[in-house]
């Protein structure tokens, strides 16, 4: 089955945004297009009364000239259309499991907007078994010139990041991007080293050192597998979100990896990429670790 890029679109200026960047991804991955609007019925509406068809109508009228402006701009694209009524986050979610990603909008600076409702993004982006992207509404294709990297967070061994890793290097090869592979780290109080870990430390030289280690040992098999790709190997002291948000700047697009955290009042994202996805400048894409 291939699968799709899809869409998340409520006739927002972030949703347009979004759309046109997944129909962009669409094509440079030779895959169709899915374009997923759910709405909820208004009693009363910002347009005065009207009746569950009449806003239907509205809905599925505003969804087809959106559509129509993508096909326009890509004629080879294949697109199709699901309009839904009810909640969006689990018509999202599930869209998502079918989908090579999933693409969101998003306002950025302030709460997650994702689809609809404030909450709504966040929820599908810590529920979706597949990567979402969330794009702000400014985005636009010339941000993917040549000369703009992208850019990934890695953390952990070589298995823990390795599933933001394989989309990045997925990404930046069809995007004939350069990337940059982001290490932070910080200095733990000492008794969080076992024996064990000082005497890696010691035979690495230093902790600095370490990381760097880790890092290289981490993006060894994906720079194997993506020989093309050029790749900046980056370790920096400080915290995780600071230091990919200080070179948010230069990227194309932002890549992090996440595992839910479940609360009593519902699924979370962790600190990393809530703090990037509200800050970044360019797009986001979230993975799901394993």
């Amino acid at each position: 089955m291939t699968r799709p890029i899809t869409a998340g679109f409520d006739g927002s200026e972030e949703s347009l945004a979004a759309l046109a960047w997944a129909a962009r991804e669409a094509v440079r991955r030779d895959r169709p297009l899915r374009v997923v609007h759910a709405w909820r019925f208004q009693p009363h509406s910002a347009a005065g009364a009207a009746d569950r068809d009449t806003q239907a109508g509205w809905v599925r009228g505003a969804t087809a000239d959106a559509v129509r402006t993508v096909t326009e701009r890509h004629p080879e694209l294949t697109v199709s259309v699901d309009v839904v009524e009810g909640h969006a986050v689990e018509p999202l979610v599930a869209a998502a499991a079918d989908a090579e990603l999933l693409v969101l909008g998003s306002r950025g600076q302030a709460a997650v907007v994702g689809f609809l409702l404030g909450s709504v993004g966040q929820q599908v982006i810590a529920e979706a078994a597949r990567p979402v992207v969330l794009v702000r509404a400014d985005d636009r294709a010339s941000a993917e010139a040549a000369g703009r990297e992208v850019v990934v967070g890695q953390q952990g061994g070589p298995e823990d990041s390795a599933a933001a890793l394989r989309f990045a290097f997925e990404t930046a090869a069809a995007r004939r991007a350069a990337l940059r592979a982001v290490r932070a780290w910080t200095l733990p109080p000492v008794f969080a080293y076992s024996p064990g870990s000082l005497k890696l430390l010691d035979d690495a030289g230093g902790l600095e050192p370490y990381e760097k280690e880790a890092l290289a040992a981490a993006l060894a098999p994906w720079r194997e597998r993506f020989p093309d790709v050029p790749v900046t190997e980056h370790v920096e002291m400080g915290s995780a979100g600071q230091v990919l948000l200080s070179v948010a700047a230069r990227a194309q697009l932002m890549v992090v990896g996440r595992r839910a955290h479940r609360t009593p009042v519902g699924a979370r994202i962790g600190s990393v990429a809530h703090g990037v996805l509200h800050h970044a400048p360019c797009p986001v894409a979230v993975i799901p670790q394993p």
